[in-house]
């Protein structure tokens, strides 16, 4: 068998005169070209995914980061009772639930006032709360210090009577104008 070093050897005149045909070096890159394309494709990378899904990450990350941060997270500024001791946090438990009970008495009897009377308690209702805020900021300045303790207890307490007032206040208003309204309704009946 031949290889085409002897060929070429053997043959050394005949390829030594003559010149491949005028397109023969297109023929060979279009032959080239569709061999290239069709057999093999080009190697992706990798990298770019890897860098798309780590710009992802990150972004996610940092937008989680930065929603704890400003929505999430408890104000570091202030200190809520029940941190002192556990005694203290069933006291202020007790306290929350009984103003959450309360508040919802009230919403539940206010459905007749007029909207200046609940915008005016609710402004009370919130000043009250700036003040066990500014309590909050003492205690974490100060923890431990039974002044501030016994203050924040006796806003509770001070704020349980205030709403208890308004509550007995609104129910004494509803029944007046039950009253009027049975009264007037009885008077129409009568006049009929």
């Amino acid at each position: 068998m031949k290889t085409i070093d002897d060929i070429i050897r053997n043959n050394r005149d005949f390829f030594e005169d003559r010149e491949p045909s005028e397109d023969h070096f297109e023929r060979f890159n279009r032959k080239l070209d569709i061999h290239f394309h069709h057999t093999s494709k080009p190697a992706r990378s990798i990298v770019p995914y890897l860098l798309k899904a780590a710009v992802v990450t990150l972004l996610i990350t940092l937008s989680s980061l930065w929603t704890w941060e400003h929505f999430i997270r408890p104000d570091r500024s202030k200190m809520a009772l029940g941190e002192v001791s556990p005694h203290y946090k069933e006291v202020e438990n007790y306290y929350i639930y009984q103003v959450s009970l309360m508040e919802n008495q009230i919403d539940m009897l206010d459905l007749n006032s007029k909207e200046e009377q609940r915008e005016m308690l609710m402004n009370e209702i919130s000043n009250m709360d700036s003040v066990y805020v500014n309590l909050q900021k003492e205690l974490k300045a100060n923890p431990g210090d039974e002044r501030i303790i016994n203050a924040m207890i006796e806003h509770y307490q001070t704020k349980l009577d205030v709403m208890n007032y308004i509550l007995s206040q609104l129910k004494t208003i509803r029944n007046e104008n039950e009253n009027v309204n049975s009264n007037t309704t009885q008077n129409e009946e009568i006049n009929i």
